[in-house]
């Protein structure tokens, strides 16, 4: 079965055929910010479902951990999931759990945050998930302002979550959606 929009056919009006006419809906759709907050550090499955949905509608999509590292990582060398989905993380050997970043980690660290905003802002990517970024933001690797700034100034189709514990009020703030995963045990 086949559909066809058809347009009713109207003499040109000579005021009219000089512009451009748009569609309203050819007009990009305002892109949300997500934050997917836990006390664990379980919850990351459900992000990846919905980056790999986005991905797999044809969209490009970014994901920047930004405290585990491993072997061969940086910007330099993302891994490649299919056509849209790229995954980064910092040139680091291991992954950070506390305040004790060297100072070559803290280095890879803003590089990678660099490299998102960088990439981000040329729009180059329909979403952007920063995991771990609140405890980045703790353990002052990367700046709240910066974060703030950065979604702020972001282009305006591009969709970005937020992880991590403890995500900062003045994220939660201006998030167009929290999600906040807990354990509930039953008796």
């Amino acid at each position: 079965m086949v559909s066809q929009l058809r347009t009713p056919l109207t003499p040109p009006v000579p005021e009219r055929s000089a512009r451009i006419i748009e569609h309203p809906w050819l007009h990009a759709v305002a892109g949300t910010v997500q934050v997917f907050t836990s006390p664990h550090r379980t919850f990351f499955t459900n992000v990846m479902v919905q980056a790999m949905r986005v991905a797999g509608q044809g969209h490009s999509v970014l994901i920047s951990q930004f405290l585990k590292g491993g072997i061969r990582q940086g910007v330099e060398q993302p891994m490649l999931f299919g056509q849209g989905l790229e995954w980064l993380r910092p040139d680091i050997q291991r992954s950070l759990q506390q305040g004790d970043a060297t100072e070559d980690e803290q280095a890879a660290i803003a590089q990678l945050w660099q490299h998102t905003k960088t990439a981000a802002m040329q729009g180059r990517y329909a979403l952007v998930v920063l995991d771990e970024l609140s405890l980045a933001i703790q353990l002052n690797l990367i700046s709240e302002d910066s974060v703030l700034t950065f979604l702020q100034q972001r282009p305006s189709q591009v969709d970005v979550i937020l992880t991590g514990p403890e995500m900062p009020e003045s994220l939660l703030a201006i998030a167009d959606q929290v999600t906040e995963f807990r354990r509930h045990f039953m008796p």
